[in-house]
């Protein structure tokens, strides 16, 4: 399944962003794209080193970085180098996308059409985008606004008072009432005493079998996606930044919140309150206490707990050792 949800514009040459681009390596810039998925005509970028091993591996045409990890990069790409990656990359995503910076909102919205939704049962004041593709015997409650562009698979049920954009959601999703899907992150770069923008142009990919209750809020994708792996239970009112990816058969209790970029293997049970801090890499089988905050990486298999998270028999010594 694939879907657009922001308008971009066409025909934009690398030279358009940056003043000396040699004319063998100026090309349309087809989309910009993380590390791992650019390929010869997307635009791509690298600022931080935990990523150098991707950078180092990128089949993008052109990567925007800094002079110190221009170094990590293939021979065959052509490198920016800029003072503030981010700021840069701002700049361009405006240009191509030009409304991906706000979440407008979607004026083609209209009581839905059965024809166009056949076997789908829908509840009082709901209302429908453009586009929009329900599979069938789902079920939309009261209330709630599904926005152009979005999928919904077959036998979902979608509760009262939900909001959901910029989305692609398989089959037999539940996911309870007032929740929001797909708005955008909260991305700002400080830049000469502001804070600047930075557009959202990812999507939010919920896959089978996923569970999420009520009041929970899952930010769309900035360049990458936010992923919601297979069977994977969200409780309550957890709060899931831009590009984080959860694995599948995951269980994440109540007012648990996820800093952006983070990735969550498989099997992983979070317990409540607990929170993730952005760009780490949490293993499979891993089990983390509630009101645990999580500063680090965490290996496969380990079971932590603490501020910061620390693994639970050193947890423990540590609890016995304060209170003799």
């Amino acid at each position: 399944m694939n879907s657009s949800f922001f308008i971009k514009k066409k025909n934009i040459k690398l030279s358009s962003f940056f003043q000396n681009i040699h004319k063998k390596d100026n090309f349309v810039i087809k989309d910009i794209k993380p590390l791992n998925s650019a390929n010869k005509f997307d635009l791509t970028f690298f600022d931080n080193i935990k990523y150098k091993d991707l950078a180092s591996k990128t089949n993008g045409g052109a990567c925007v970085t800094t002079d110190k990890l221009s170094q990590f990069l293939p021979k065959k790409i052509t490198v920016i180098t800029v003072k503030s990656v981010l700021f840069e990359l701002a700049k361009i995503i405006k240009k191509i996308y030009p409304t991906a910076d706000i979440d407008y909102p979607d004026l083609t919205l209209k009581k839905p059409i059965k024809f166009d939704h056949k076997k789908v049962r829908f509840g009082n004041n709901v209302l429908v985008g453009k586009k929009v593709k329900i599979g069938k015997n789902s079920l939309i409650g009261s209330n709630s606004i599904i926005e152009s562009n979005v999928i919904i698979g077959k036998e979902c049920i979608i509760g009262s008072g939900v909001i959901i954009k910029n989305a692609i959601i398989g089959n037999n999703v539940v996911i309870q009432d007032n929740c929001k899907i797909g708005q955008k992150g909260f991305g700002f770069i400080p830049f000469n005493g502001k804070n600047i923008k930075f557009p959202h142009i990812g999507k939010v990919k919920i896959e089978d079998h996923v569970e999420i209750a009520s009041g929970c809020t899952i930010d769309r994708g900035s360049i990458d996606d936010t992923i919601i792996g297979k069977n994977t239970y969200l409780d309550n009112q957890v709060h899931i930044a831009h590009n984080v990816q959860i694995g599948s058969n995951c269980m994440i209790a109540g007012q648990v919140g996820f800093a952006g970029s983070s990735k969550i293997g498989n099997n992983v049970s979070i317990g409540g309150q607990a929170g993730i801090s952005g760009h780490l890499k949490i293993g499979n089988n891993v089990k983390i206490g509630g009101g645990s905050g999580v500063v680090k990486d965490i290996q496969d298999n380990e079971i932590v707990m603490g501020y910061p998270a620390i693994p639970i028999k050193n947890f423990i010594k540590k609890n016995i050792k304060e209170n003799e």
